[in-house]
């Protein structure tokens, strides 16, 4: 399959594809920080190419719930619904959830699954519906908790393969490594990240292995 993978410079899900056989290719106006097939450009400049299958990483940063806050007009250091809302915030919000539903819309591609986490109400308004599924990194071998949204199209939610208790028999303790970063100027980029064993976990449940 042609898969192109939207919005990513870790190259993770391209490279987990690319490993199953597929002819995949991660896209981002930035250059990609793994060696590997890499459009670097406005996904929208290629989203319309016959591709059979999109996994696509749109910015949350608006549209997140732990922003939601931001919405509003901060009134000494505090942000208040009563002052009414922070027009600057909402348009970028409104620009952010445009650019997510262009993926929504691109039914020429069969399969399709878009990654975010917990929309607050305004947003999930604004896409249509809330994530078919909510998947976490430790169902997937690496043992770090970050509620990652899907919005499926075409495919199949993800099975888990590991329990908790498959950590707690080996003491292992999942943590949440997400909030507790660093501040930095990558902080934003390695807290969107996916982890490998969910790229992993994707790329073979929703796409397969190419039989040679």
């Amino acid at each position: 399959m042609k898969i192109l993978v939207a919005c990513e410079r870790s190259g993770r899900f391209r490279d987990a594809l690319r490993a199953l056989g597929h002819d995949a290719w991660s896209c981002d106006i930035e250059a990609s920080r793994a060696p590997g097939p890499h459009l670097q450009c406005d996904a929208r400049e290629v989203l319309h190419y016959p591709w059979d299958g999109l996994i696509a990483h749109p910015v949350c940063k608006y549209l997140t719930n732990a922003g939601a806050k931001h919405l509003y007009r901060r009134i000494n250091g505090k942000w208040s619904k009563n002052h009414g809302r922070d027009p600057e915030r909402w348009l970028k919000m409104e620009e952010a959830a445009a650019f997510f539903n262009l993926f929504r819309d691109a039914t020429h591609i069969p399969l399709r699954a878009i990654e975010n986490p917990i929309m607050h109400g305004h947003a999930v308004e604004l896409v249509g519906r809330k994530a078919d599924q909510y998947a976490q990194p430790w169902w997937f071998g690496d043992p770090f908790s970050k509620a990652t949204g899907w919005w499926l199209y075409g495919l199949k939610k993800l099975k888990r393969e590991y329990e908790k208790t498959w950590y707690e028999e080996r003491g292992i303790k999942i943590k949440q490594e997400c909030w507790l970063m660093a501040p930095g100027a990558d902080r934003e980029e390695k807290r969107s990240e996916t982890y490998p064993g969910m790229a992993r976990a994707c790329s073979l449940q929703w796409f397969g292995k190419v039989e040679q």
